[in-house]
């Protein structure tokens, strides 16, 4: 598990969808932004939780396609379908391998990049945390979606209108939870909510994700 988790992350920013492309998309979107709605900074405080959080959940979608497609190109899909990992496992650690190349990253750069928005001090510390606790989800249903669409031509696109719908709670819980933080309110709601959507998630889609394989593969 821990030498296909290493090949995942070597293949990862050797494919050019590492740390790198996300990151870039992200800044992106974070210096878009004042140009469209203006330099105000109240406005621009008041919406940042919103933006950063969109910008995180686009740079996400950015190399979804690329957890399955690498290794059903050279056979590695088959191989692992067919070895003793459970591929319930397998699909988890693809999961992990994508956070760490592409969640883990906008964790550690958001707060820098909300200073571009004029993010509240207080705000700081819960956009970690809200990203902390959303981002893996969004990676384990990123491979449901490319479990679905593997094999494929061209398939990124419809991977990213079967994804985006799963997105939306962890959108708005994670937001929110920011949201509120920043504005001294009660966190508990949205904190309790974004932890259950990520622990359903890491519980419950890595065998929707292995089925949806080995249907592909049939």
């Amino acid at each position: 598990m821990i030498a296909l988790l290493l090949r995942d992350l070597r293949l990862a920013v050797r494919a050019g969808g590492g740390f790198g492309l996300g990151l870039a998309f992200f800044l992106i979107v974070v210096t878009l932004v004042p140009f469209g709605v203006g330099p105000q900074g109240e406005i621009l405080a008041r919406i940042a939780p919103g933006i950063l959080w969109l910008g995180a959940l686009l740079a996400c979608l950015l190399s979804l396609d690329r957890i399955f497609a690498l290794d059903y190109e050279d056979g590695s899909l088959d191989l692992l379908v067919t070895a003793p990992i459970p591929l319930e496992g397998v699909v988890s650690i693809k999961a992990l391998a994508h956070w760490i190349t592409t969640g883990l990253p906008l964790v550690v750069a958001a707060p820098v990049f909300g200073i571009l928005l004029h993010l509240a001090p207080e705000a700081q510390l819960w956009m970690i945390v809200a990203l902390l606790l959303g981002t893996p989800a969004l990676s384990v249903l990123g491979t449901f979606g490319a479990a679905l669409t593997v094999g494929l031509k061209r398939g990124g696109l419809l991977l990213s209108l079967l994804v985006l719908p799963f997105y939306v709670p962890t959108l708005i819980f994670g937001a929110e939870l920011v949201r509120r933080g920043a504005e001294g309110m009660n966190t508990q709601v949205p904190l309790l909510m974004l932890a259950g959507i990520t622990a359903a998630t890491i519980a419950l889609v890595p065998f929707a994700s292995a089925a949806a394989i080995r249907v592909n593969l049939r």
